[in-house]
């Protein structure tokens, strides 16, 4: 008897792209709620997202490539299929983008609210760029969300 790994692979996939965007989309949640409570609650909201981030977001986010490609090789499928290959460049694009805008600019906000609080000149800049940023990483990801979905071919 021969197993099909195609949909057992394919949960976890789904399960790993629910926890890892799902994560990511609370962060905006507590951004929005963070400037009108004070310094202690504001550095615990920005731990608390740091934590999910290692937690929660980037364990789904390394779970997604692997499922991926071994649904390709276990499914009737290609690296070359056009929605496959699209989703991979986008996947790519996120990692530069967290780990180049999004990362950065929440540090860095983390460190203005753990040093001067929220009185600091530069404060409300800091959570505008890390709310934007955010949002810029998330746009590849609501592509791949599409193209997951919808499997488009030109």
């Amino acid at each position: 008897m021969t197993v099909d790994w195609y949909l057992p692979l394919k949960l976890v996939h789904v399960l790993s792209a629910i926890v890892a965007v799902g994560t990511n989309v609370t962060y905006f949640v507590f951004l929005r709620a963070m400037p009108d409570r004070p310094q202690p609650e504001q550095s615990f909201i920005l731990r608390t997202i740091s934590w999910l981030d290692s937690h929660l977001a980037n364990p789904g986010y390394i779970v997604l490539p692997i499922t991926g490609v071994a649904m390709v090789l276990v499914g009737d499928l290609g690296f070359t299929t056009f929605w496959i290959a699209l989703a991979i460049g986008l996947y790519i694009l996120v990692g530069v983008f967290a780990g180049v805008l999004f990362v950065p600019a929440l540090r860095k906000l983390t460190a203005i609210v753990e040093s001067e609080g929220p009185a600091a000149p530069g404060y409300a800049e800091a959570v505008r760029r890390t709310v934007s940023r955010g949002f810029l990483t998330m746009l590849p990801v609501a592509g791949i969300l599409y193209l997951m979905v919808m499997q488009p071919t030109p």
